[in-house]
């Protein structure tokens, strides 16, 4: 019997309080009233494991908590997830996200157990590949300093355990400087698939033209690796081999776009896992993104429910490309 492909997550977990919307940000000392609120499970790796869990897919989250209410909490919320999240000594970091009514988004996080992260936590639950269709998916690079440290090694360690390896820098806290463009070229050389948006790749190439900065990129590449340029309402693009693919999203009006790209993470990994081409995985990344930020509040999403969103043949997708 053929072994099914797994996805592996590794990356940050956290406590996300969203509210909004909020029309211009308030003066000090003011209160302002709110009409929608959600407190739930979050962080990228967070988020990509949970999108997995609403498309029907499996996947094995490996993080960490603190050792407060917060980490008993967020345990608690993820345990219909296939996690491995060791408890350390230190408050569970906390992100509190604003809407505005322009749909942007603005966040405070708390430090927390994040910069706890680091190597032991996760090595010891990564296993050998299912098969050689298996991913790891890194996220959060920049919010765990302590396992960034060691992610040559722990992506040394991933392709000889047999694993494809998947890569979302999100954005450096202190900006793009020269040494990290080149830490996380020497990464993306390593890697199978690349998702970024396209903020992150012009800021990665250094330019302002978001076309010749995925062309700078893309050179960074290993032969037919993936570059995925996510970009936001408009879709995404992918580029394999030289051959550029673009997927165009279903237009909707959406109050709560956080962990948009990590919806769309999940959505694309998995259609990879179960052999879909770039083009299709392209679209039921945006097919999985735009149905899961369409839901609020999402906690009431429930295992599977938003399955379709992987099909290959979109229907309101297919319309548009």
């Amino acid at each position: 019997m053929k072994t099914k492909p797994s996805l592996t997550v590794i990356g940050d977990v956290g406590v996300d309080l969203v509210l909004g919307p909020i029309i211009e940000w308030p003066r000090i000392g003011t209160e302002t009233l709110v009409e929608k609120s959600e407190l739930r499970a979050g962080g990228s790796g967070g988020n990509a494991a949970l999108a997995a869990h609403y498309l029907g897919g499996e996947s094995h989250l490996l993080s960490l908590v603190g050792d407060d209410h917060f980490g008993a909490w967020l345990s608690g919320e993820l345990r219909t997830l296939h996690a491995s999240l060791p408890t350390c000594r230190s408050p569970t970091s906390m992100s509190i996200g604003f809407i505005h009514a322009c749909s942007e988004r603005s966040f405070f996080t708390t430090r927390g157990h994040l910069e706890r992260l680091a190597y032991g936590h996760v090595r010891p639950h990564l296993t050998p590949a299912l098969n050689d269709a298996s991913i790891v998916l890194l996220t959060g690079v920049f919010l765990t300093p302590e396992l960034r440290k060691s992610y040559d090694r722990l992506i040394n360690d991933i392709a000889q355990l047999g694993h494809q390896l998947a890569l979302d820098t999100g954005w450096p806290p202190n900006d793009w400087s020269e040494s990290t463009r080149s830490e996380v070229a020497r990464w993306i050389a390593r890697c199978d698939h690349v998702l970024l948006n396209e903020l992150e790749v012009a800021s990665l190439a250094g330019r302002d033209d978001v076309g010749s900065a995925i062309q700078d990129v893309s050179k960074l590449l290993k032969p037919h690796a993936s570059l995925i340029v996510k970009t936001g309402a408009r879709g995404a693009i992918g580029l394999q081999d030289g051959r550029r693919f673009e997927s165009t999203v279903a237009n909707l009006s959406v109050f709560d776009t956080i962990g948009a790209g990590d919806s769309f993470n999940a959505g694309y990994l998995l259609a990879r896992l179960s052999g879909q081409d770039l083009q299709g995985a392209l679209r039921s990344g945006c097919s999985a993104a735009t149905s899961i930020i369409s839901r609020f509040p999402r906690r009431n999403i429930k295992r599977g429910e938003l399955a379709d969103a992987l099909a290959f043949a979109d229907a309101r997708l297919c319309a548009q490309q």
